[in-house]
């Protein structure tokens, strides 16, 4: 099996080199770099499996570098940040980070994390379609003007094809499986981000919001106090 190849964008010399050696350790082969710009032509390069990048870079800062990643390609990104409530970790969210982290972490929650995240782009198709929903002969779950196959991952609105992320395919997935059902925050996060813990709901809310934002703001109802629901 090839070794997952992670692209690690970090500033702090002596954070990059001791995260570096502890993923290498994990098996990662790792590809380090110390600013946005060179992480960005490491990226083009490159192509890794899965992008690490610190929210504070110099040059071409972290939110910026996941942005210009997430025009090119859906490789997951998780952003590591300095302070969890720092308005830092939505902004990368809504840049198109797929998790983050925050620093100081333990590196075998990092790396936890980091498969968590593989796991779910390696079975995009695997959330949700178990749980009902009732696809057509063809593997297309219909809502209104929004089809969704869940054989061949693809997504149309009014017959134009939509283009999601990994992650926010398995949330719709999630919700195309129950639709009507309010589905809470928690669920969720244990459902599409496999977290088997306690995790920031906040990266919840930033992908149901881009999801709305591609499939239509009035797809998805906010159940005050309980969670959403995906309107049949």
């Amino acid at each position: 099996m090839a070794e997952t190849h992670v692209l690690f964008v970090e500033d702090d010399d002596v954070i990059r080199e001791a995260t570096q050696l502890a993923l290498e350790r994990d098996g990662f082969r790792v590809t380090a770099m110390p600013d946005g710009l060179s992480g960005l032509e490491a990226f083009r390069t490159n192509q890794p499996d899965i992008a690490l990048l610190d929210v504070m870079l110099p040059g071409l800062d972290g939110v910026s570098l996941c942005r210009r990643i997430r025009d090119q390609s859906t490789v997951p990104v998780i952003m590591l940040s300095a302070r969890a409530d720092s308005i830092d970790v939505v902004l990368g969210l809504e840049a198109g980070a797929d998790d983050y982290v925050t620093k100081p972490f333990d590196g075998a929650v990092l790396v936890a994390r980091i498969r968590a995240v593989l796991r779910r782009f390696g079975h995009a198709g695997g959330a949700g379609t178990d749980r009902g929903g009732e696809p057509d002969e063809r593997g297309v779950l219909a809502f209104g003007d929004i089809e969704v196959d869940t054989e061949g991952m693809e997504v149309h609105k009014g017959g134009a094809p939509v283009a999601l992320t990994p992650t926010e395919m398995r949330l719709l997935l999630e919700f195309s499986s129950a639709p009507g059902t309010v589905l809470s925050r928690d669920k969720l996060l244990e459902r599409v981000w496999d977290y088997g813990w306690g995790g920031d709901t906040r990266v919840v809310d930033v992908h149901v919001q881009r999801l709305r934002t591609k499939i239509g703001q009035d797809r998805i109802e906010t159940v005050r106090g309980f969670g959403y629901k995906l309107k049949a």
